[in-house]
């Protein structure tokens, strides 16, 4: 096992009346691609804020490669790359102004980190004229991506960094991600889209400020009990709600054209049938498929 990169113990945090952490406990290792995946409000951005000395917990202890964030804040911010769930950069600046920023900021030059970040910059190198309020939402991406790279970090942590940002852009970002793990940079990326979960090599799964299970992706799936039926007829919603209704029902969520209905592994889908055809429902379409992770965590949110 690799050393703790991050050591997260105990944070809480709260707003007023509303608890956005409780009692979070994490160990993140070192070149490690750590996924925390939650809704919107699960608690993602408080915890970044922290692990970034932007915010100070209630308590509990957070250190990254053994500094701690409140304590030394200062040696934090020199080792730690952020980049913020909005786009933060100087909008009025050029990318080049912008990239030359922030190296100087760190102490550094864009030419003596440049082989760090030459993947990704060289996509809107082109570009490097063009003011940053000006570029599409994914040359912004690249473009914060690089800024938080340039002074050669030792953890890099992403707050949803593809939200707002189209599929192939999004695909691309996450390509850059695995390969700058052979960097030997430990990288914690936030999101709300559950098929990106599956590509980190441990995620957490995050809910009302609770950790609900932490694992490999094909751990979290493998400890899936029960069994899914993916269904489909022309009236998705009437049909939701029978299923809701039907006695043996676990769970039941739409999942795009179809729903994804968890009932006991034991139970005989033909009861199932029985019961939709009772109620009126003729050319159903009935599928047991394999969980995946979006199925886990609606299942651990019920659970919870």
């Amino acid at each position: 096992m690799n050393p703790l990169s991050v050591d997260i113990r105990n944070i809480s945090k709260s707003y007023g009346e509303v608890k956005a952490l409780s009692d979070v406990s994490l160990g993140i290792e070192t070149g490690e691609l750590f996924g925390l995946i939650g809704t919107d409000g699960a608690g993602k951005t408080s915890l970044f804020r922290i692990l970034t000395s932007l915010l100070l917990p209630d308590s509990g202890t957070a250190s990254i490669v053994g500094f701690d964030v409140v304590k030394d804040y200062r040696e934090i911010r020199k080792i730690t790359g952020y980049m913020a769930g909005r786009f933060s950069l100087y909008q009025d600046l050029t990318v080049e102004e912008n990239m030359n920023f922030y190296a100087t900021v760190f102490g550094t030059t864009v030419e003596e980190n440049y082989d760090l970040v030459k993947d990704i910059y060289s996509h809107i190198e082109p570009f490097k004229n063009r003011r940053a309020g000006k570029l599409s939402g994914g040359m912004k991406q690249k473009l914060a991506l690089s800024c938080a790279l340039i002074h050669k970090p030792r953890i890099l942590i992403l707050d949803e960094p593809t939200t707002g940002v189209d599929a192939v852009s999004g695909k691309e970002f996450w390509e850059m991600l695995v390969r700058l793990k052979t960097n030997e940079i430990t990288i914690m990326v936030s999101t709300p889209y559950m098929d990106e979960a599956e590509i980190c090599d441990r995620v957490a799964l995050i809910q009302n400020g609770k950790i609900l299970s932490v694992d490999t992706p094909g751990n979290i799936i493998g400890q899936y009990k029960g069994k899914i039926l993916a269904i489909s007829s022309p009236d998705l919603y009437s049909l939701k709600n029978d299923l809701e209704s039907y006695v043996k029902t676990h769970s039941v969520y739409l999942f795009g054209q179809v729903l994804h209905l968890t009932i006991a592994e034991e139970e005989s889908e033909k009861d199932l049938i029985k019961f939709l055809e009772k109620k009126g429902y003729k050319n159903l379409v009935v599928n047991k498929i394999s969980p995946n992770i979006e199925d886990c965590f609606l299942d651990l949110m019920v659970k919870a």
